[in-house]
């Protein structure tokens, strides 16, 4: 559930609601986490996200453990903290590889949790715990950390929020492990130092600066901003230095309690034609706006992340679902607007979520790279572009059963120039977004059907004093699609079916950067059988294809497992054709997505 209010354990007890959809589900998660009694000569299961090797040097890395903590009742108290200092013990003292590591363990009963770590205020990871097993499990998550370089050259506080919940019921324990690997470049000449000097544009380097857009401690939570409804904006205050040129706003995003199933949420005038109150509603579309001293400056449209307890908790064991481990970042180009707030004076980053929902946790990371050969550089927004929410909505029901479909469409485009010792440079920032949502109704309200498509389009195009222009284009689309039933089967017995289809697909492309794609697609099935509101049984099993082509690096992966058990696991690094057909093969003959989600095949 990755939701922290205590509340929320006293719901689980209260009888499941006549209106079916993913919310009758969330009722059953404290029955779907593991009994107390563990199994004899068991060993700790292995849980982990598909993803791509980070692709290192060939080089011995210098590591360093930053914490070591252990996650009891930890729910309202303040982050765990730790002094990091840069690795002066390593030999190479330039790095151009560097890889945050967290493992942990945990043994008993306990629900899925949502965690931050934070570096200097920048987050730096956003994540979900595993749900243990009563003999335990044990899961690493690692992310290539590079770009927030220039902070780890400095001495730093480390902070670590997950709201953890003991009692005689709940007794699993979160045992944390964090560590740092610093890789040295293979040759001198690739080392980051060298990079900076002789990249005067900035798009092929790390930042100078990274100002945290985050909430000031001490806290007794997290350090992301808490934004409660669709009327809730929440602020941030920061002043950037004067010779900055360029500056890109990295956004964490993470969605709970009566919003984690957003894409599912109702239609406000169903729920009260069927008198369904306290059912989670506004409608299934969310999208988090960033404005810059009150202006819309860009958007997020949000990977449907599922953590480890999500929609069925039985489907996401071993292999969890994506993006849990590791919730994706979103990048906007704040360069055009440079020229308003190279002033030195303090300016104001707020972020508002669209029909939002009690509770989204969001924060971001200002990058900035700043002019070496100048203590100041000036610039002037040319043209800004945000054009107001498009949206359709049509619905038709009568009583519990019905249609309906929710589209929109976003456009934010901005232009500016910004002059500094490297001259004269325009850059140009385009977002698009489309998002379709088909959602079906049936069997008095118990079954529910959701097809939805996200499609998120970023480009940056950047104009140099020679002319030459640099071009990064990013295509993002998310489809999913959900499935749940609920059916009697008497005597106080009924069956609940759940299937799953996600998908993570983006290729990236332009001119002056190198191209790359990735199919990221998940099938999950699972049923339980129900009596008098206890789970007497239950299957889930989870197909996986994961396809990366970056050129010269790729990697491939087709898994499957059915309740805790791999059942196959091919994987290929070759950058080859065969290696892609074949993997083509595997996903068209295990699932029909194609008959599920519009333009999720594998080409």
């Amino acid at each position: 559930m990755a939701s922290l209010l205590p509340l929320f354990f006293l719901l689980l007890h209260q009888p499941l609601f006549s209106t079916a959809n993913v919310h009758k589900l969330n009722l059953l998660r404290s029955e779907l986490l593991s009994q107390p009694t563990p199994l004899n000569d068991t060993p700790p299961t292995v849980f982990f996200e598909v993803t791509k090797p980070i692709e290192v040097p060939k080089t011995k890395p210098c590591s360093q453990l930053i914490l070591q903590h252990d996650f009891a009742y930890t729910y309202g108290q303040a982050p765990v903290f730790a002094n990091y200092t840069p690795p002066s013990h390593c030999p190479s003292q330039t790095f151009s590889t560097i890889v945050l590591e967290w493992k942990a363990t945990c043994r008993g009963r306990q629900f899925d949790r949502i965690f931050g770590v934070w570096l200097g205020g920048v987050e730096i990871l956003r994540s979900c715990t595993a749900e243990p097993r009563p003999n335990g499990i044990v899961w690493t998550v690692e992310k290539d950390i590079t770009r927030y370089y220039s902070l780890l050259k400095s001495n730093q506080t480390l902070a670590v929020y997950l709201g953890n919940l003991i009692d005689k019921t709940y007794t699993g324990i979160y045992h944390v492990n964090i560590s740092i690997h610093f890789y040295p470049p293979e040759e001198k000449l690739n080392s980051f130092e060298q990079k900076l000097d002789n990249l005067a544009s900035g798009y092929h380097s790390w930042a100078d600066l990274i100002l945290p857009i985050s909430r000031n401690l001490p806290l007794n939570d997290g350090l992301w901003f808490e934004v409660q409804n669709s009327t809730d904006t929440e602020l941030k205050e920061f002043k950037i230095p004067q010779n900055a040129y360029r500056a890109v706003l990295e956004v964490y995003v993470s969605f709970h309690e009566n919003d984690e199933f957003w894409y599912s949420n109702l239609d406000n005038e169903y729920i009260a034609a069927n008198n369904l109150s306290g059912t989670p509603g506004n409608g299934p579309f969310r999208e988090v706006v960033v404005s810059l001293d009150g202006e819309v400056v860009g958007a997020v449209w949000p990977f449907t992340v599922i953590f480890t307890g999500g929609i069925n908790p039985l489907l996401w064991r071993p292999i969890t679902a994506i993006g849990s481990f590791d919730l994706p970042t979103y990048d906007i180009e704040i360069t055009p607007f440079l020229g308003k707030i190279l002033d030195g004076e303090s300016h104001k980053f707020g972020f508002n979520v669209t029909n939002a929902l009690n509770v989204w946790y969001i924060d971001a990371n200002l990058h900035l790279w700043l002019d070496k050969q100048s203590s100041k550089t000036e610039g002037k927004l040319l043209k800004h572009s945000s054009l107001p929410l498009v949206v359709s909505l049509v619905s038709d029901f009568k009583g519990l059963n019905g249609t309906f479909l929710t589209r929109t469409s976003r456009s934010v485009s901005s232009t500016g120039w910004v002059k500094s010792s490297y001259g004269n440079i325009t850059t140009r920032s385009i977002q698009d977004f489309y998002y379709s949502n088909s959602m079906v109704l049936g069997n008095d309200g118990n079954m529910q059907v959701v097809n939805q498509k996200i499609i998120f389009n970023d480009s940056v195009h950047i104009k140099l004093p020679s002319s030459y222009v640099h071009s990064l284009t990013s295509h993002k689309t998310f489809p999913f699609y959900m499935y749940t039933d609920y059916l009697e089967q008497g005597n106080g017995t009924y069956l609940l079916i759940t299937n799953v289809d996600l998908g993570f697909i983006e290729k990236k492309s332009g001119l002056g950067f190198s191209n790359s794609s990735l199919r990221n697609l998940q099938s999950a099935e699972g049923n339980m059988v129900v009596k008098n509101n206890l789970v007497a049984s239950g299957l889930g099993s989870t197909q996986q294809v994961y396809a990366y082509d970056g050129g010269k690096f790729c990697y491939f992966r087709n898994i499957s497992s059915s309740n805790y058990t791999i059942l196959y696991d091919k994987v290929g690094s070759k950058c080859n054709k065969k290696s892609l057909s074949n993997l083509d093969f595997g996903l068209s003959r295990v699932w029909p997505f194609g008959a599920r989600i519009s333009g999720l095949q594998f080409t």
